[in-house]
Formats: C-alpha cells, sequence, structure tokens
C-alpha cells in the first residue's frame, strides 16, 4: 500500500497503517482534522490558459532535511507571526490535529495550489481566493515553537516539558529597550515569505482560519526587503543588511543547524531570534552623511568597512570608532544568521513621526552563546541606540524539516 504524500495532494491517496492509527486515534478523541479534511481535493492554481506570470510560478520545495524559508533565497515580502494556544486546550491530541493541518495546507500552498471550495454553496469557502492567480511565488512557511508552549507559570502544559529545546528559554531583559508584551513572544510562531505580497497574505490568512479554536493569533507583523538579484538589501538607514551572512553550506551548518547537543527531534533545526526595533527616522535624517557612516563602520553605498574598498573585504577593527555597530558585533566572535525586513506603518499618532524600522529576524544553532550576548553587548554601548527603539522580542525553536508523510514537530510527540 502506498504512504499519503503530502506533496502531490491532488493524487489518489491511499494511507499507511500508521497513519491511519494516528487518524484514528485523533479522531476518537473527538478531534476533527479541519473543515477540508486529510485528503481534500486540490487545484492548481493560475489561469488554466497559461496567462499567470510565469516569474509567479517558482515554487521551493516544502520537505527536506531544514525547513524553507531559513537559507532560502530572500523573497520580497514577509510575513512573521505569533500564536497563543487557547485555553480551552489542555491536552496535546488537539495541538497535532493542528499541525496536521498545518502541514498539509502549507505543503499545498507553497507548490502554488489551493483547496477547492464545496459544491454547498451554504458552507464557507475551503479558501479564501484573493490569492488566485497569482502562482507560488517563492512562497515558504516556516514553523516554530516558543519557550511557553514547553511551560508556563511553571507548569508543563502537554506533557513535551521534558523535551524543551536545550538552547530555548525566555527572552531576557536587554539594556535601551522599551518592549510591548503585546506584540512580543508567543507559544507558536510562523514565517510567511513570498515574492509577491498577496500571496504571504493569503497562507498566513488561511492558516490563521485553520487554527480558529486551537490557537489564537497574538500579533502579526509584515515587511519588505528589497535589492538587484546577486546584492546585499539595505535597511531604512540607506545601509546593507546582511553583509557577513555566511553562505557555504559548512559554515551555515556551524552557524545554523542544530546537533547531536539537542533533543533527537531538534536535530537538523535551528532558533529564530526576533526584535522589531523602531526606527527614529527623523533624527537620523538630520545626521550628517559622515556622521552616519560612523555609526555603522561602512561606507553607506559601497557597503565597505572603514579602511577598505568592497563589502566583502574583511573588517579592520582599529579603522572603526569604539562604538561602532559593525565593530561591536564583530567583536564578540559570534556568528548569526540575518534574516531581516524592513517594515512601515503610517505615522505615530502621539508625534506625528513615521512608525518604520527593521523586523530583525535571525537564525542560529546556539542563540545563548551568539544571539542574545550580541543583543546584551550592542544594547549597551551602540551608536546605533541614539537612532533605534527596541519595541518587540521573541526566541523560537525552528524543528528540523518536515519529511514527506510527516507534519510539523510530530517527532516531539513520539
Amino acid at each position: 500500500m502506498a504512504k499519503d504524500d503530502l506533496s502531490t495532494p491532488n493524487e489518489q491517496k491511499e494511507y499507511s497503517r500508521r497513519d491511519m492509527l494516528k487518524m484514528t486515534a485523533l479522531a476518537g478523541g473527538g478531534i476533527a482534522l479541519g473543515a477540508s479534511g486529510f485528503g481534500t481535493v486540490l487545484e492548481l492554481l493560475g489561469n488554466k490558459n497559461g496567462e499567470a506570470n510565469a516569474a509567479n510560478q517558482s515554487t521551493v520545495p516544502f520537505f527536506g532535511n531544514h525547513q524553507a524559508g531559513i537559507t532560502t533565497a530572500h523573497q520580497n515580502y514577509g510575513y512573521l507571526a505569533a500564536f497563543d494556544i487557547d485555553p480551552s486546550v489542555h491536552d496535546a491530541a488537539k495541538i497535532m490535529a493542528l499541525f496536521i493541518t498545518w502541514t498539509r495546507l502549507a505543503a499545498t500552498l507553497t507548490q502554488g495550489k489551493r483547496e477547492v471550495n464545496s459544491d454547498n454553496k451554504e458552507l464557507p469557502p475551503n479558501d479564501t481566493n484573493e490569492a488566485r492567480d497569482l502562482g507560488a511565488a517563492n512562497l515558504t512557511i516556516t514553523f516554530g515553537l516558543g519557550h511557553s508552549f514547553f511551560t508556563k507559570d511553571g507548569k508543563d502544559r502537554f506533557g513535551v516539558a521534558a523535551h524543551m529545546p536545550k538552547q530555548l528559554t525566555a527572552m531576557p531583559h536587554i539594556a535601551h529597550e522599551t518592549l510591548d508584551p503585546a506584540i512580543s513572544n508567543g507559544d507558536l510562531c510562523v514565517q510567511v515569505c513570498a515574492d509577491v505580497q498577496q500571496v504571504a497574505f493569503h497562507a498566513l490568512r488561511n492558516l490563521i482560519k485553520e487554527a480558529l479554536g486551537t490557537a489564537n493569533i497574538r500579533w502579526m507583523e509584515s515587511g519588505f526587503l528589497n535589492a538587484p538579484k546577486g546584492q546585499t538589501p539595505r535597511n531604512l538607514f540607506g545601509f546593507k543588511d546582511g553583509t557577513a551572512n555566511v553562505a557555504d553550506s559548512e559554515d551555515q551548518k556551524n552557524v545554523i543547524w542544530t546537533g547531536s547537543d539537542e533533543p533527537q527531534w531538534m536535530r537538523g533545526g535551528t532558533y529564530l531570534g526576533y526584535r522589531k526595533i523602531k526606527m527614529i527616522i527623523e533624527t537620523w535624517d538630520r545626521d550628517s552623511y559622515s556622521d552616519q557612516e560612523n555609526v555603522f563602520g561602512r561606507k553607506k553605498n559601497s557597503g565597505a568597512p572603514f579602511g577598505q574598498r568592497h563589502e566583502k573585504d574583511p573588517v579592520i577593527m582599529n579603522k572603526m570608532p569604539a562604538d561602532a555597530h559593525v565593530r561591536l558585533a564583530h567583536g564578540t566572535g559570534k556568528q548569526i544568521y540575518r534574516r531581516a525586513y524592513s517594515y512601515t506603518n503610517g505615522i505615530q499618532p502621539q508625534t506625528g513621526n513615521l512608525d518604520a524600522g527593521l523586523l530583525f529576524i535571525s537564525y542560529q544553532n546556539k542563540p545563548q552563546d551568539s544571539f542574545i550576548p550580541m543583543l546584551r553587548l550592542l544594547g549597551k554601548s551602540d551608536a546605533l541606540n541614539e537612532y533605534t527603539d527596541h519595541i518587540a522580542t521573541g526566541l523560537f525553536a525552528i524543528p528540523a524539516g518536515i519529511k514527506k508523510n510527516e507534519y510539523f514537530a510530530q517527532h516531539l510527540f513520539e
């Protein structure tokens, strides 16, 4: 008997004995897998006459050794959202059902497909339809778990606290931050990225819809970041963002992916570190060009570190001011993999100033040894602190990639 293959959900399905037992156990506990079910009929997105923009038909594999959306080429648009498990949920079975549904939906949408609506027009639609004809647009969906998913108020919430990732903790206080708890942390996180914003929003919207009754949206942020092909994108201060990212697969293994020091289910995963950083645009824009370069320790146009000519040239520490952002970050000797997005949210009603900044997202396998120590040092001494305010934070465990016939975080529950 052939196993169910979530990567080709439009084909006729058969289920393995293990899949049937798992689904039977869930159903026996009164758990529904969603209105559309596990074997819902699907259809290809896009114009039947092939008129859809060919560039938007590009897809990124959902299944693999690592989750997509981490080292995937940086898409133009991104959403980061956090969810809290509904207070009515007290056991893992309903959460497993949600993760199965999310996995099925993510595997479908990232391949440029969608669920077909019922013939019964009295039922709500399975798919919200706003991304029809827009293709996959390199859509990626990345799932993670927060510290509060495992333990809250000193209690093991769902019987999995003993398997908590070794480096997953609540975020500590960092100097020069004014955090808003309402837009920080969360039990679950989902990162959704695509080259078409409406495709990314459609995916997140449908994930939220499927979570109803199990997990409630806590906060959602959207961002953008564009650059010519092969070049480093720029943040809203006009400087290149992500110059020092490791590109070699062996270096990425050392910086990003977790190893044998983590629980089995977490090996091959990573940690997502998050900061929402409000940029004080008006103050920055009145500063001199030379002062701006001194704050970063790089040339604004080329991205070259002080004393060098090219962006990728080695950093010369003594050529930079002592409090330059690049000097301090480089001086820690720690590496992280940046995948940030800029954001703009209109104006701040109290001041009339622009509400804009950076959704800082980084991936690393040992955040307690890299991401958090770097934040502590920058919080104390970074020249950028005059022009920024850290207003939200989070740390999430990103499990290893999802294999065919499996679902997100499956091995955590086994």
